[in-house]
C-alpha cells in the first residue's frame, strides 16, 4: 500500500470507510482480495511470494492495513517480511493493545512500516520510524503514504480533501474511485525528498502510480455501516492502468470477543 484514507467514526451512519491504494512491481505476484480458505473470517488479498497481505478485514471487525515507510537505500535484504503484521493480526485474536504491545520487541526487524490496526472498538496506528510509539486514533479522517501518519505530501493532502468530500456522497462509491484513480504528478517544486532518485519522486507524487515496471496494483475500498454491514470492493490493474477486474464482497460483521 502506498496511500491509505480512514474515515474513522467520523460519519454518523458507517463508522470505518477506507480508501487505499497499493503499489508494487508488476512482476511480483499476487492474488487479489478473497476470503482465504485456510482462515475463512479472513477478506484481503496476498502476496504469493511472502504470503502476507497488505490490507484485509474480518467478519469480525478486525481491520488492518499497511504502507511501506520510503527511505531510499535502506533496505535489509533479510528483514522479515511486512505482510506478516496484518496477515498475523487478521487471523489472531489478540486485543489490538496486546497485539501492538508484543510487536513494539519485534518492530526493529523489519525494513520502515506504517500499520493500521483495529477490531471495531478502537482503532490504532503504529510505525517502526519516527517517534515509534503507537496512537490510538480519536474519531476524524487521516491519511497515510509512505512517511508518518498524515504526513501532509501534496499528494495525500489533495487526496484527504478528496475523500472528505467523497464521504458525503456514501453510500456511493464511485467518488472514492475516482480519487484514487487521480494520475497527477506533482510539480518538483513540491516533490518531497525520500532518498530515491527525482524521477521517481515525480512517478510516485501520484495517488495513482502508472510506469512501465511499477504502479497501483489495485485500488481498495471498505465500508462499514453502522450495524456492521460490510462492503470491500477492489480493482485490479496491471502495467499501463489496464483493469484487470473487479471484486466486491458484502457481509454482515460482528464485534470478536479477543484474549488480552
Amino acid at each position: 500500500m502506498c496511500l491509505i484514507l480512514i474515515a474513522w467514526q467520523a460519519h454518523r451512519e458507517y463508522p470505518l470507510v477506507v480508501a487505499a491504494n497499493r503499489d508494487e512491481f508488476f512482476t511480483r505476484s499476487s492474488a487479489a482480495a478473497g476470503f482465504w480458505p485456510e482462515a475463512p473470517q479472513v477478506l484481503a488479498g496476498r502476496d504469493l511470494e511472502a504470503g502476507g497481505t497488505w490490507f484485509g478485514v474480518t467478519r469480525q471487525q478486525r481491520f488492518a492495513a499497511l504502507t511501506n515507510y520510503r527511505e531510499g537505500g535502506q533496505q535489509c535484504a533479510d528483514a522479515r517480511s511486512r505482510g506478516a503484521l496484518v496477515a498475523d493480526f487478521l487471523t489472531g485474536r489478540q486485543t489490538p493493545a496486546s497485539y501492538l504491545g508484543k510487536l513494539a520487541a519485534v518492530a526493529p526487524e523489519y525494513n520502515g512500516f506504517n500499520l493500521f490496526i483495529g477490531d471495531g472498538e478502537r482503532l490504532a496506528y503504529c510505525s517502526n520510524r519516527g517517534d515509534r510509539q503507537a496512537r490510538w486514533l480519536d474519531p476524524g479522517i487521516y491519511g497515510l503514504s509512505n512517511h508518518l501518519l498524515d504526513t501532509p505530501w501534496p499528494k495525500l493532502a489533495a487526496a484527504r480533501a478528496s475523500f472528505a468530500e467523497a464521504l458525503t456522497t456514501l453510500p456511493k462509491r464511485a467518488p472514492f474511485f475516482r480519487l484514487l484513480a487521480d494520475q497527477e504528478i506533482v510539480p518538483d517544486s513540491h516533490l518531497p525528498e525520500t532518498g530515491v532518485p527525482i524521477e521517481w519522486e515525480r512517478i510516485l507524487s501520484a495517488v495513482f502510480v502508472n510506469s512501465e515496471h511499477y504502479g497501483t496494483r489495485a485500488s481498495t475500498l471498505l465500508i462499514r455501516r453502522r450495524d456492521g454491514l460490510t462492503t470491500l470492493a477492489e480493482r485490479s490493474f496491471a502495467a499501463d492502468a489496464k483493469p484487470l477486474g473487479e471484486v466486491c464482497e458484502t457481509f454482515q460483521s460482528s464485534p470478536m470477543s479477543t484474549s488480552v
